[in-house]
């Protein structure tokens, strides 16, 4: 038996189970340990449940087994003396084809990468289909919200733009050299030029850092010669997202899903959002480093144009 330790939030806690059902097609019996990063009150939901999933867990025995950290005194006084003897095994980067390998070990990692399952897709995006609005059973007032604002993405060339500032919060940095401004407007010109009438939903954890962003952005498009309705057409061609909860982010990715094309930040959950996506002439702008310092290539998907952190679009991903 193998047993995954889950982790993050909802875009990581997917990257964890379609690795389990790849390992379940090969025939392997798995099982998730969802409580050793899921314990506290700060402690993030798993909201895999959205899409009808449950899985097998495993139990503290199982979990303390594997990973050797029983706290019966003999077992102690052993790891004390001989150290600890745990069965686990840590993914190195973003593919580690050894993962795969594996009949009893307990896994960590993130497996951020389309080639664990890139042999059983269709069954991982049969997995990662939302219910219809109205099978969620939302209350009133976030069910009305949330309507309006898919009526209106389906109504637009309508492109997800992701601006979590958030998940790279801990490493101010790591974001300023990745998903930096000049990366937002480079990925936001792109599609401009391949859809003029491309309308820009903005979803961001900082509305007001981002509300400047957006100000600063449409005044760069200001260009001589436009009337006054040219620039209120312009100003409706970028909508601030109210966001949502922890609980109730995956609504965020529901509409995210729904646009034509996604402009991601280097997170799991804009990752998944536009993977998701299913509409065939998606575009999808991608940053150029996903992790300062690491070789990140497995991350990408085919198609992905990737973007650098100065706004200059460096490759399409073949």
């Amino acid at each position: 038996m193998n047993i995954i330790r889950m982790s993050g939030g909802l875009g990581n806690q997917m990257f964890h189970y379609a690795l389990y059902l790849k390992l379940r097609s090969m025939g392997k019996e798995v099982k998730f340990d969802d409580i050793n990063n899921y314990r506290g009150e700060k402690a993030r939901p798993i909201v895999l449940a959205i899409f009808g999933i449950d899985y097998p867990r495993a139990t503290w025995d199982e979990i303390t087994a594997f990973t050797d950290q029983s706290m019966e005194w003999k077992k102690r006084i052993r790891r004390h003396i001989f150290g600890r003897k745990a069965v686990e095994y840590e993914e190195k980067g973003f593919y580690d084809p050894q993962v795969l390998s594996f009949e009893h070990m307990y896994l960590k990692g993130t497996f951020r990468s389309e080639k664990y399952f890139e042999d059983i897709k269709d069954e991982v995006r049969s997995t990662f289909k939302f219910p219809e609005l109205a099978e969620m059973h939302l209350p009133e007032k976030l069910h009305l919200s949330t309507q309006k604002s898919l009526e209106r993405i389906e109504s637009t060339e309508a492109v997800a733009l992701h601006m979590y500032r958030g998940d790279s919060r801990n490493n101010e940095e790591l974001y300023d050299g990745i998903c930096t401004e000049q990366y937002y407007e480079g990925a936001v010109r792109f599609i401009q030029e391949k859809y003029p009438d491309a309308v820009f939903f903005i979803f961001s954890n900082e509305p007001k850092w981002v509300k400047g962003w957006v100000i600063s952005l449409m005044k760069s498009q200001i260009k001589e010669g436009m009337t006054k309705e040219d620039i209120k057409n312009l100003e409706r061609r970028f909508v601030l997202m109210e966001a949502n909860s922890q609980h109730t982010g995956y609504l965020d990715m529901f509409l995210m899903s729904k646009c034509k094309h996604n402009i991601i930040s280097n997170s799991s959950f804009s990752w998944w959002a536009a993977w998701i996506n299913d509409n065939p002439k998606r575009l999808i702008c991608a940053p150029g480093k996903w992790v300062n310092g690491e070789e990140c290539e497995d991350i990408y998907i085919k198609g992905m144009v990737l973007v650098n952190e100065k706004g200059k679009v460096e490759r399409t991903v073949k």
